[in-house]
């Protein structure tokens, strides 16, 4: 269940920083009954930042299949790059 509080308790920012942690997700903030912001933990911010990434990768490479775009084996794109960036004796 969402987590929902008033604006005024911004004023006590103790409190609502863990309460964002000890939640471990999104705060939603209201202001005269109707949502206005979202706070959440550095931490929970980051996984949806690096989960919409993931999304949109999964996104492109779909626009990709859908183009035609001939493939590559995975085996084959590994090979290239250590060939292009292995170790070379110095």
């Amino acid at each position: 269940m969402p987590t929902i509080r008033p604006i005024t308790d911004l004023r006590n920012t103790n409190e609502i920083s863990e309460l964002c942690h000890s939640r471990q997700e999104p705060i939603f903030i209201t202001k005269n009954g109707h949502g206005d912001l979202v706070i959440m933990s550095m931490p929970i911010y980051e996984k949806q930042v690096a989960l919409l990434e993931v999304y949109q990768k999964l996104h492109e490479a779909e626009e990709l299949e859908k183009s035609g775009v001939e493939n590559i084996d995975g085996k084959e794109v590994f090979r290239m790059l250590k060939g292009k960036y292995g170790r070379k004796a110095v």
